[in-house]
C-alpha cells in the first residue's frame, strides 16, 4: 500500500488526446509526481536488475507482462517519492480488472480525468504527428489506429463505468488553456476535499 494521503489521480484518454500536454502542465503547476508504467517498465529493464532481466526476457518473447508486476514496480515507485502532494498516473488502468486491482495493492483513486476526443479527431492528430515524426512507427496506420482506438474505448468504457463518482470526463477537442481551465478546476476541488477530509479525520 501507498500511504501517502497525497490525491491519486488516473490520467486516460485515447492515442492523440493531449493528456501527455495536460500532464506536463499539471506537474509544472502542482508539482505532482508522474508515472507511466511503460516507463516504469523500459527503467527497469535498462537498470539490469534480476527482474529487469526477466521482464526483458518475457518482452523478447512477445509475453504479456502481468499485471501483479505493473503494479509492484508502480508501488515501489510511488513509495520512493510519498512526500510528493500528488499522484498522476497516466494511462493506467487499461482494463476493467486492473482498477480493483490498483486500489487493492495501492490505494483508492481520487479522481480519474479522462480526456475524450471523436475517433477522426484522434486519427488525424495522430497521422499529423506521424508524418512530422523522423521515427516512423509501424502501428501509425490508419486502419491500424482505428482498430487501437476501438479497443481502448472497449476498455475504458467499462473502466469509467465502476468509478461514477471519482470520473471527471474533459472535452479535449478544444484549446489547450481552456481544456487545462476544466483540469484545474477538477484538481483545486478534489485538493479542497482531501483536506477538508483529512479536517475531520483529526
Amino acid at each position: 500500500m501507498v500511504a501517502s494521503g497525497s490525491p491519486i489521480i488516473w490520467v486516460l484518454g485515447g492515442p492523440g488526446c493531449g493528456k501527455g500536454t495536460q500532464c506536463d502542465r499539471i506537474i509544472a503547476k502542482y508539482g505532482f509526481s508522474h508515472f507511466s508504467t511503460g516507463d516504469l517498465l523500459r527503467a527497469e529493464v535498462a537498470s539490469g536488475s534480476p527482474k529487469g532481466k526477466e521482464l526483458q526476457d518475457m518482452m523478447t518473447k512477445g509475453l504479456l507482462v502481468s499485471n501483479q508486476i505493473v503494479l509492484e514496480l508502480l508501488e515501489a515507485a510511488m513509495n520512493k517519492v510519498a512526500n510528493t502532494p500528488g499522484f498522476l498516473i497516466d494511462g493506467y488502468p487499461r482494463e476493467p480488472a486492473q482498477g480493483p486491482e490498483f486500489e487493492k495493492i495501492i490505494a483508492p483513486v481520487d479522481i480519474i480525468l479522462y480526456f475524450e476526443c471523436s475517433d477522426n479527431t484522434l486519427v488525424t492528430r495522430i497521422m499529423k504527428r506521424a508524418a512530422e515524426s523522423a521515427v516512423k512507427r509501424a502501428d501509425d496506420n490508419e486502419e491500424t489506429l482505428k482498430t487501437r482506438i476501438a479497443t481502448f474505448r472497449e476498455n475504458t468504457e467499462k473502466i469509467l463505468a465502476q468509478y461514477p463518482s471519482q470520473l471527471r470526463r474533459i472535452d479535449a477537442e478544444r484549446d489547450v488553456d481552456t481544456i487545462f481551465a476544466d483540469v484545474t478546476k477538477a484538481i483545486d476541488d478534489c485538493l479542497a476535499t482531501k483536506k477538508t477530509k483529512a479536517a475531520v479525520a483529526q
